[in-house]
């Protein structure tokens, strides 16, 4: 039961708490006054000994199902063929009409969000990402907006806005990559997804990059602190704006780890970035010429010059 001893609206002390909803509600005017989260996706508590049967509110909603999980399904062929043979004539019968009385919508999610899971799954995305990529598509189905458009490429776009919502750094490349679709569709796509849904999307930022590149490049936390520096500094240089954030990270981790000499080549940081090495090349002399790290690097390499040095003279 709830601390609260009195209805805030007609100041009855008559209250009542359901157990079953989760809800204190006043027995005079009916105003519920309090709403506790009620977990119905557990087995209510039985015991096997008495014979009563257990009660299961069922599997929890998932927005990554074409029904929500609410429908009944008739199993699967490979099931079903196990069964006796007057079983599995009938069994299949139902089936066949269970696929005949779909709609048209239902047999699109149905195989739209086993591809959107396949996708999602290759990039490792969130639960989260996934149900609002889910709920996206819907949307952008029962709008008509993905006629004249492949699937996959309707799909690809919606994992993306998804993303882009969630702050999670994917760029196209790497959405292409498992989508098997063009990176220019996929950005065309979702240029018109966001524009007929008006989905508000935050510009991405570089900084969102370097944690997981440098993860994959096995960079030390000093050198992810200084890329951060440097992005830092370079957004105040306006030299971010009209430029790839993943280019613009990518440069910035890779002067971080010459600065730091933990040295990786330019083709290494290229490839995790998924960006070519003449991008980095050009961000990485922007980087030097704006921000005045030449000076830096060349103290850093004297420095590294100078001990290799002494280390060789110790050994003779």
């Amino acid at each position: 039961m709830s601390n609260i001893k009195r209805c805030p609206e007609c100041g009855s002390a008559s209250l009542t708490w359901d157990e079953q909803l989760g809800e204190v509600f006043c027995n005079d005017c009916g105003t519920v006054i309090e709403e506790k989260m009620v977990d119905t996706s557990q087995e209510l508590q039985g015991s096997f000994d008495s014979g009563e049967k257990k009660g299961r509110g069922g599997a929890p909603l998932s927005m990554q199902k074409f029904d929500k999980g609410l429908t009944t399904n008739v199993g699967e062929v490979s099931d079903i063929y196990k069964l006796d043979s007057n079983s599995t004539r009938k069994f299949l019968r139902l089936k066949k009409w269970q696929e005949r009385v779909s709609t048209s919508i239902e047999r699109n999610l149905r195989l739209a969000m086993t591809e959107l899971r396949r996708v999602a799954s290759y990039l490792n995305l969130p639960e989260v990402v996934k149900d609002e990529a889910s709920r996206i598509y819907q949307f952008v189905l029962q709008r008509g907006l993905v006629r004249g458009r492949s699937m996959e490429s309707v799909i690809a776009a919606c994992i993306y806005a998804a993303c882009r919502s969630y702050n999670i750094p994917r760029t196209l490349d790497e959405i292409s990559v498992a989508s098997d679709v063009e990176r220019k569709e996929i950005g065309r796509t979702y240029r018109f997804i966001v524009r007929k849904l008006k989905i508000k999307v935050t510009p991405s930022s570089p900084k969102d990059y370097i944690h997981r590149f440098a993860s994959v490049l096995k960079l030390s936390p000093k050198t992810q602190n200084e890329a951060l520096k440097i992005l830092q500094r370079a957004e105040g240089s306006e030299l971010t704006s009209g430029r790839g954030p993943a280019g613009i990270a990518a440069a910035g981790l890779y002067v971080a780890a010459l600065l730091n000499d933990e040295k990786k080549t330019q083709r290494e940081v290229a490839d995790v970035a998924g960006i070519t090495e003449v991008t980095i090349r050009n961000r990485y002399k922007e980087l030097l010429d704006k921000l005045g790290l030449e000076d830096r690097l060349k103290v850093k390499e004297a420095e590294t010059t100078a001990a290799k040095v002494a280390k060789a003279a110790k050994k003779k």
